[in-house]
């Protein structure tokens, strides 16, 4: 039993940190705020991202076996997002549109996030995916992202 309550304490840290975003979309500026916050203090530092990332991925790789497989994050995004739909006030027509849309995004993203195409999103993989959505937020490049601050264009 004690092997399944780290688990379960950090899908529930997870599932807190996307319910805090809930009306926001996740690469929203005001969202990737609320979820990376660590301390509260409105805004995230490089290090702040990194802690929540490296807990996330943890998190997901639900078997430990040192990859991500496409379950294992569909999963754990599915968990996320229906907490996010559980707390929105949307109509439940309009969250099963969410529901279904978001999942078949989920999908896509693992096939762009596995870029060697081997079935499984490495820690190396997902860490560069981390750094690109870090970057793109830090609008002015000072490994700090505050309330206000523009997004980087993507190139």
């Amino acid at each position: 039993m004690t092997s399944l309550r780290l688990p379960l304490a950090m899908t529930a840290a997870l599932l807190a940190l996307g319910a805090a975003s809930a009306q926001a979309a996740p690469h929203e500026h005001s969202a990737f705020i609320a979820d990376y916050d660590l301390d509260k203090d409105g805004k995230v530092t490089a290090q702040e991202f990194q802690s929540v990332r490296a807990q996330r991925y943890a998190a997901t790789d639900a078997n430990k076996d040192g990859g991500v497989d496409e379950t294992e994050y569909v999963e754990e995004y599915r968990a996320r997002l229906e907490a996010q739909l559980a707390a929105s006030d949307e109509s439940a027509e309009r969250k099963e549109e969410q529901r279904a849309r978001q999942i078949r995004q989920a999908h896509v993203r693992f096939g762009v996030l596995d870029k060697d195409k081997d079935g499984k999103i490495s820690a190396a993989e997902y860490d560069a995916s981390g750094r690109r959505a870090f970057a793109e937020q830090d609008g002015d490049g000072d490994g700090v992202i505050t309330p206000g601050e523009k997004k980087k264009k993507a190139e």
